[in-house]
């Protein structure tokens, strides 16, 4: 991606502090995108994920499924998803940004669940824990770590992704990037980009200290690491 050629400074501050108001309604726009996206995508992947997990003939098939989705260029997927949900509408946008979470999470809600421990589980029975005692207050708690890695990864990709939605008018701060582009203007194209990376820089940071504060037994060197 180029910036435009336009001629003049890079960075029209004059420009951002008159269009401030625009800005902050983008960059909320950007953020409800991704939180709703990342949000409905774990709500459809944790139960998958256990659902791989318990039974070994689903992981081909959703596997393959979301590997599909995963690797549909964006634009490709807003095309074939448009005629069904509308065009320009906030569905197809979020069903794109969703489909692009699922093979993550599916894939880190899996690797979490199988790391637990047989033993931890069949103490958990031992005590009088039905099963779905066990997944809930053992197996998944101790998977958590995994998931919430997952749900970072997501979180981060579903912000750049937000931008190519832009196209359907739904797409936060990719709008500045298209205006700019369009009016041969550079300014908007740098608030745009400097904005989402901010953006994926700062959502990562504040889930890599939810997930330390929600899993205080895993060693902060390993959290870090992931």
């Amino acid at each position: 991606m180029e910036l435009a050629t336009s001629a003049g400074p890079l960075v029209q501050w004059s420009w951002i502090s008159s269009q401030q108001g625009t800005i902050l309604s983008l960059l909320l726009q950007h953020l409800e995108l991704t939180v709703i996206a990342v949000a409905v995508g774990l709500v459809i992947s944790l139960p998958l994920g256990v659902a791989a997990w318990r039974l070994r003939w689903l992981r081909t098939p959703l596997f393959g499924f979301a590997g599909v989705l995963y690797v549909v260029p964006s634009i490709a997927l807003l095309s074939l998803i448009a005629p069904i949900t509308g065009f320009f509408s906030v569905t197809t946008a979020e069903v794109a940004l969703v489909s692009y979470t699922l093979l993550i999470l599916l894939r880190n809600t899996l690797a979490g669940l199988e790391s637990v421990p047989e033993d931890v589980s069949e103490a958990a029975r031992g005590m009088g824990y039905s099963p779905a005692q066990v997944l809930l207050k053992v197996q998944l708690p101790l998977a958590l770590p995994s998931v919430l890695a997952g749900v970072r990864v997501a979180t981060v990709t579903v912000v750049g992704l937000v931008n190519v939605t832009a196209l359907l008018g739904q797409g936060g701060l990719g709008q500045l990037i298209i205006q700019g582009f369009t009016e041969d203007f550079n300014t908007p194209v740098v608030v745009g980009l400097v904005l989402s990376v901010l953006l994926a820089g700062a959502s990562d940071a504040l889930l890599v200290l939810a997930e330390r504060a929600s899993t205080p037994w895993v060693p902060k060197i390993s959290q870090t690491a992931r």
